[in-house]
């Protein structure tokens, strides 16, 4: 998003599909929901992993994000996505949440536009999406992500 102390115009949030965007906005809460079973289908140990209140934490987390997504969608931009998926990251690291659970709530909010968006909006949202997942793949690759570790390397590593 650019910065109007910048010099740079802010963005134009009806040069995309503002229709569909409103059509997000609406039903964020259906979206994330279903985000977040698509996502606990596809990972099953994020029921283990997280308790009631961390499930509902992801259910909001995945609320904001699609509240982003469709800001971008608006736009035709996806660099709102990104932005939001860099300034939150930091934040999920301190709570311990792996990078991989963000990407596949993100997953699962793909799957759940499908059902949502009409066909010429589905890219704009997708190109959002996998602007985010880029983000927080690259910000798993930093030491201190929660994510499980390889047994094996972890014991090469140590020193058995």
């Amino acid at each position: 998003m650019s910065h109007p102390s910048l010099g740079l115009p802010p963005l134009d949030v009806t040069a995309g599909f503002p229709d569909a965007a409103a059509r997000i906005r609406t039903s964020a809460s259906r979206l994330a929901a279903r985000a977040l079973a698509v996502a606990m289908d596809a990972d099953p140990t994020i029921r283990e992993r997280y308790d009631e209140a961390g499930q509902r934490q992801l259910l909001r987390d995945a609320e904001l994000l699609a509240e982003r997504v469709a800001l971008a969608v608006a736009a035709g931009d996806p660099s709102p996505a990104a932005e939001y998926a860099d300034w939150t990251a930091p934040v999920y690291r301190r709570r311990r949440v792996p990078m991989d659970d963000l990407v596949a709530l993100c997953e699962g909010l793909r799957a759940a536009f499908s059902s949502l968006l009409a066909p010429g909006a589905l890219p704009a949202a997708a190109a959002a999406l996998d602007a985010a997942i880029e983000v927080y793949r690259w910000h798993r690759r930093l030491a201190g992500d929660a994510r499980r570790k390889n047994a094996f390397l972890q014991f090469i590593y140590k020193g058995g």
